[in-house]
């Protein structure tokens, strides 16, 4: 079986749907990976401790958002659920004694349905959410560590984020406003510092990131990333920038690891 890939992306809102140049980015994106035999996802829409295992089932989605159109929270994304993946999971989280709860009835947030919608459209591969149980990166590392065995079963891991999340500085009249100094300058530096694989300097980003606290006034958005990475130090895989870019000024950059 094939070794999967890990990716770290930005997932971007509802209005997603209405992207098509995006959309077309994600779909191009998954026809080059393997097909999945099931997906783990990481969304900074759900922080709950201790780590929380979400449906198994296919359950109704979550429309944590709200100011939008009714067609908006009409949308369906009914995955089968992935009960195989969650003992799975839960297998290699109790061995390191990481606690564990379950949410039986929660859906797949907007953090994970939005870009899976237009990248596995037919939602017929199996999806397990996990809660972000902190904001640490180096917890979040090591997590990714924990679940990297994983992919040698075919298991796509996502950490879904925004690599610049600052709702207050976006331009929300134009997608394709010019980046704001503090979003392209701290895109620039993400990109280097991922390329050259600098985990100290990532770690700690809230002081070595140039407008590190405009990019991300809270840190939730950037911390998937760790997941991601944590899953992928082991193996020395290489990243590689998939999606890149700006919309509504905020930095749309998407990573593949391996």
């Amino acid at each position: 079986m094939t070794s999967m890939p890990v990716v770290y992306l930005s997932h971007g809102s509802p209005r997603l749907a209405d992207d098509q140049r995006w959309k077309g980015e994600l779909t191009d994106w998954s026809a080059e990976l393997p097909r999945p035999t099931a997906i783990l996802i990481i969304s900074a829409h759900w922080e709950e401790a201790p780590l929380t295992l979400g449906a198994t089932t296919t359950a109704p989605l979550v429309y944590d958002f709200w100011g939008f159109p009714e067609r908006f929270y009409q949308v369906t994304y009914e995955a089968p659920g992935a009960p195989q993946l969650a003992a799975k999971v839960r297998g290699l989280l109790r061995s390191t004694g990481t606690p564990l709860r379950d949410d039986p009835v929660r859906g797949l947030d907007h953090g994970a349905y939005v870009p899976l919608a237009e990248m596995y459209p037919d939602a017929d591969i199996p999806v397990l959410q996990i809660s972000m149980p902190t904001l640490a990166p180096e917890e979040l590392l090591r997590l990714g560590g924990k679940l990297a065995p994983l992919r040698d079963e075919g298991v796509l891991i996502i950490g879904s984020g925004f690599f610049t999340h600052n709702l207050s500085g976006m331009d929300r009249s134009d997608r394709d406003a010019a980046a704001q100094a503090w979003s392209s300058e701290f895109d620039d530096w993400g990109r280097r510092v991922i390329a050259e694989r600098d985990v100290d300097s990532l770690i700690d980003f809230e002081n070595k990131a140039p407008a590190a606290r405009l990019a991300h006034p809270t840190s939730d958005h950037l911390v998937p990333l760790f997941v991601s990475l944590g899953a992928s130090l082991d193996r020395g895989d290489q990243p590689r920038a998939v999606i890149e870019g700006y919309w509504h000024g905020l930095a749309k950059r998407s990573v593949q690891f391996g």
